[in-house]
């Protein structure tokens, strides 16, 4: 029987980059034997962050966060995975809040505040963590290494892909006014070149999760 992978999109442009390389990866998954479960956080009903409730830090609920609404199936389901590969775009410098919210409640239920056993996590799985960006890929390293740690820490050994100075639009010179901080031939010929060659990355990287 095959290995069950979540895979889960927190960026919500439809066939772009973060789209583009979850789905390669999400193929790689399925060339190993792989059953993919795909959430788009973009296009789930209303959901929230932590709410701060501690109700996951009760014996019976250890492990398991409780506030119910749409985020509950994609928690209950990385929960029952053998994999984990989830991406996000940079906005302002961060990841976007989608992620954010999904992330608080992914990592704050398995957070024990027990200095001998700071994770209750009983089924670490892998993790593929993407992050596609509009600014140089070396720019948010710092950041990523601590997601990268958190994650590894909380769910599982995790495995990053960055993707950066992504193409944004087909056509910049339609915008309503110049976007002179980039080169827009740069990053168009970045996108013919660099980004087809991570998206066999993140597929290699899709098959290798399920190894």
């Amino acid at each position: 029987m095959g290995k069950k992978i979540v895979v889960v999109n927190a960026g919500p442009r439809k066939g772009w980059n973060t789209d583009t390389l979850l789905t390669e990866a999400a193929k790689g998954a399925e060339s190993a034997g792989a059953e993919v479960v795909r959430f788009d956080l973009f296009r789930l009903e209303r959901y929230t962050g932590c709410i701060s409730c501690f109700g996951c830090k009760k014996e019976k609920f250890k492990g398991r966060c409780i506030c119910k609404d749409a985020l509950t199936p994609v928690l209950d389901a990385i929960r029952e995975a053998d994999g984990l590969i989830i991406g996000s775009p940079n906005y302002l410098s961060e990841l976007t809040a989608s992620f954010r919210a999904l992330y608080e409640r992914l990592i704050f239920q398995n957070l024990t505040y027990n200095v001998e056993t700071p994770c209750c996590n009983e089924h670490p799985i892998p993790v593929l963590f993407i992050m596609t960006s509009g600014a140089p890929d070396t720019m948010y390293l710092d950041m990523v290494r601590n997601y990268q740690q958190t994650l590894s820490r909380f769910v599982g050994p995790t495995e990053v892909l960055i993707s950066g100075n992504t193409l944004q639009l087909k056509d910049y010179s339609k915008t309503d006014w110049p976007w002179s901080l980039f080169n827009a031939e740069e990053k168009q010929k970045r996108h013919e070149t660099v980004f087809p060659e991570e998206c066999r990355k993140a597929f290699e990287m899709g098959a290798e999760l399920c190894r």
